[in-house]
């Protein structure tokens, strides 16, 4: 070999190519071929110290402030042991509004509201005709 100081070999154990171009990764410091520079590729320990993403905690989905060169895990876990606002007996309900018709215990998304009584009943009971309405007789809209 004429020029046995040109290039580098790729850090990567199962590769260790021969690059004549090699890149130098930001994080880690180590030098690898254009196949192992991606964080993921050759699995680097420092990735964290340049993941500029804002972790978020699974239970409250409130944003955790992470400083330079600390673990996100690491400080999610600790939210979530200290200060985390998640109550669990506080979960919110999805269906809130119930049937106004006696017997019925069914609760829907959105109101649904009688035009003639203007009661609050789930789908089955919409109809005048279906809750015993004892409204005015006519709609109060003129739709």
């Amino acid at each position: 070999m004429e020029l046995p100081d040109l290039g580098r070999h790729c850090a990567e154990l199962a590769c260790r190519r021969l690059d004549f171009l090699p890149l130098k990764c930001d994080a880690c410091g180590e030098v690898f071929c254009k196949d192992h520079i991606r964080y993921d590729d050759h699995k680097c320990n420092s990735a964290y110290k340049k993941n500029v993403q804002v972790p978020v905690c699974p239970l409250c989905n409130t944003p955790i402030p992470v400083r330079k060169g600390e673990i996100p895990d690491a400080v999610v876990g600790a939210h979530m042991d200290k200060n985390c606002k998640y109550n669990p007996a506080q979960k919110q309900k999805i269906f809130t509004n119930r049937c106004l018709k006696p017997g019925c215990k069914r609760k829907e998304l959105m109101k649904v509201v009688c035009e003639q009584c203007s009661g609050n009943f789930c789908i089955k009971h919409r109809h005048p005709l279906d809750h015993d309405c004892k409204g005015s007789g006519h709609p109060l809209s003129k739709a």
